[in-house]
């Protein structure tokens, strides 16, 4: 057999089961065009995502880090009509791309940006809350605040799913030790201990390298 890579597989999973339309190939080119960083989420994981939600019948979907908001399409997509996702970003510029990819597709209705630092826009969504799915994708030394403010906005039957919890397998080397991997460390720690949670943590592989998420669910 000849030699195969994580990439390719990927790359197999996202011809035979994935299908992105215009909008959704058009998000990730704006996105490299404009210089963001080359972390949106793979496209088959993006439809995970979508799936999840669309699984649990989510209306009201928290999003903590935007990047260019293709995760935020994935998302979005899964909504009703009615539904909403609010997604958070601190760099306005990579709010202004995003919003351009929004309104690319057409989703403008359901979804709100808000700009700033995360702890600080947080506090003003108990007005709309709870959320049934909240994806956390921003600052992994803040991971444990995120999680602190999730379980105010959940109710019993959110989910929450927090991303990059792996990192090329640091997570479980207690030599690397920087301010993201005591982040994630804790955040996973304080899961553990929480028993409004039940939580589990997936590794994965392929064309962003290993890593993997954790997903819980909020029981009371």
């Amino acid at each position: 057999m000849s030699q195969i890579s994580w990439t390719d597989v990927d790359n197999f999973f996202v011809d035979t089961l994935v299908e992105q339309d215009e909008a959704l190939l058009a998000a990730l080119e704006n996105n490299k065009a404009a210089g963001l960083p080359a972390i949106d989420v793979t496209p088959n994981l993006g439809k995970m995502l979508h799936i999840f939600a669309r699984m649990i019948g989510a209306r009201r979907i928290l999003e903590i880090g935007t990047l260019g908001g293709y995760s935020t399409l994935w998302l979005a997509r899964a909504l009703p009509a009615d539904g909403l996702v609010v997604t958070l970003e601190y760099e306005p510029r990579h709010a202004e791309i995003a919003r351009q990819n929004i309104r690319r597709a057409g989703l403008e209705d359901r979804v709100e940006i808000r700009i700033g630092a995360a702890l600080e826009s947080l506090p003003a969504l108990a007005a709309i809350a709870p959320f049934d799915l909240i994806f956390i994708d921003a600052d992994k030394k803040n991971n444990p605040h995120y999680l602190e403010w999730a379980l105010k906005l959940s109710r019993k039957g959110t989910v929450i799913i927090g991303d990059n919890v792996v990192r090329s397998g640091r997570i479980a080397d207690p030599a690397a030790d920087d301010e993201h991997l005591q982040g994630l460390r804790h955040f996973l720690q304080l899961q553990a201990q929480d028993d409004r949670l039940t939580v589990t943590a997936l590794q994965t592989v392929g064309a962003k390298g290993w890593d993997g998420f954790s997903i819980a669910l909020v029981e009371k």
